[in-house]
């Protein structure tokens, strides 16, 4: 029996293996879409500017909508918020699939990003109120390895799909939404942990109190930059790269994003852990130098092997970056504040390097030259790195008081310990150990 003078470690709840497992499944689906989306949008004879719209749009949306998103969260709760994102984005998506003209396919994208930005937005305010700061990068380093899993096998399935019908990958997607909306209803639906508390008043920070760190203005600087590589140019211009300068297939496109998405899913776990030991700081600034190195390379490649190489470098980079990004903010918001337009902000400055990044990278191709387009891609990692240069380290190093530390008491530690079932702790009736 341990005694009273014994430190118990604190462990991940199981709501975050919950969420994890969504992750994934919205993952897979996601990567079914990513490779075939540029070629889909092309079908309707537009330009390399009006596809690059196509993801902008996307973007665009979440950004108008990422207030709104915060102020649902604070109000209702982040499950009830995430479940309905994430339906509204399968109804969107599905109906991408049905369009028959442009203008229709820029309607449902937009659609779907109202959805995309309520369950980001929802998630990662989960992820910080349900999980030990001290745990915070690995937390967020599990999420996000659970959604680059779904990346891996996302393509190499869409471009199986592509076969049958442009179609079909969008329908696949929808479907797969409406399977990760239930998991979360099922496992969380009775959590005490994920409830919103409503007994006590509880602190909210704004937006103004945020940036008035410098370590948020950092977690702004790379947050921008990473949606400007990740969630803009990957998708718009990688697929239109490996196409038409290195005259390979759509199939080797979605191959390619498979393996960015293994270099990202290969460090995450161990930059999560990393961000948690020896510090947020210097796991960022790793990331983002790697990332700046792999994006410019990949402009320059001039061969399909190559161009896998720089990709997996670059996957890299953005692995090493996501959990101490992450971290950074959920420090700085706390566990006992509402910091639902905190979390919008931060998602807002990514949405808007989607925005940007693909719509400045297609002018560069159209007049300039890919290698131009990587390059400004690249050069906003080495920017947003100089912000992280004067941010200081925000690890707790002493434990918050937080309620998940509290359940990680009642149940047992990572290493030791009987582990309570989600189910049995939502309840709120702890599991006494077997005699």
């Amino acid at each position: 029996m341990l005694g009273n003078d014994v430190k118990v470690k604190p462990r991940l709840p199981g709501e975050v293996w919950v969420l994890v497992v969504a992750s994934f499944i919205i993952a897979i689906g996601f990567g079914i879409v990513a490779p075939v989306l540029p070629a889909y949008a092309k079908s309707f004879d537009v330009g390399t500017f009006a596809v690059s719209a196509v993801v902008s749009s996307f973007a665009l949306v979440r950004l108008l909508f990422a207030p709104m998103s915060g102020r649902l969260v604070n109000r209702f709760g982040e499950t009830w918020v995430y479940i309905v994102g994430i339906l509204i984005v399968a109804v969107g998506t599905g109906a991408c699939g049905f369009a028959t003209a442009y203008w229709q396919l820029i309607v449902f994208r937009c659609f779907a990003g109202i959805g995309s930005t309520m369950f980001t937005v929802s998630a990662v305010g989960l992820l910080i109120r349900i999980t030990p700061a001290t745990l915070r990068g690995r937390a967020s380093g599990l999420w996000a390895t659970g959604f680059l899993l779904g990346n891996i096998a996302g393509p190499i399935v869409g471009a199986a799909l592509v076969e049958i019908s442009i179609q079909v990958p969008f329908v696949a997607y929808a479907v797969a939404l409406v399977i990760a909306a239930l998991v979360v209803w099922w496992f969380l639906r009775r959590s005490t942990l994920t409830a919103l508390d409503t007994s006590t008043a509880q602190p909210s920070m704004t937006v103004r109190d945020a940036v008035r760190s410098s370590a948020y203005r950092a977690a702004l600087a790379s947050g921008f930059a990473n949606g400007w590589a990740v969630f803009g140019v990957r998708i718009s211009l990688v697929p239109l790269f490996v196409v038409e300068a290195l005259r390979s297939t759509p199939a080797m496109a979605g191959i390619s994003l498979s393996v960015f998405a293994v270099g990202n899913a290969a460090v995450l776990m161990i930059s999560g852990k990393l961000s948690d030991s020896i510090g947020r700081k210097p796991m960022a600034i790793a990331g983002l130098a790697v990332s700046c190195f792999g994006t410019v390379w990949l402009g320059f490649t001039t061969d399909v092997p190559l161009f896998m190489v720089a990709s997996l470098v670059a996957g890299v980079g953005a692995g090493l970056l996501n959990p101490p990004q992450n971290a950074v903010v959920a420090d700085v918001i706390g566990a006992k504040a509402k910091g639902g337009p905190v979390l919008a902000a931060f998602q807002m400055v990514a949405d808007c390097g989607a925005i940007v990044g693909p719509l400045l990278a297609g002018v560069l191709v159209d007049h300039v030259s890919y290698q131009a387009a990587f390059t400004l891609t690249g050069a906003m990692a080495g920017l947003a790195l100089l912000f992280w240069l004067f941010a200081p380290e925000t690890l707790p190093r002493v434990e918050e008081s937080h309620v998940a530390s509290d359940v990680a008491g009642e149940c047992g530690t990572l290493d030791e310990g009987p582990e309570v079932p989600v189910g049995e702790r939502i309840a709120g009736r702890p599991r006494q150990p077997d005699a």
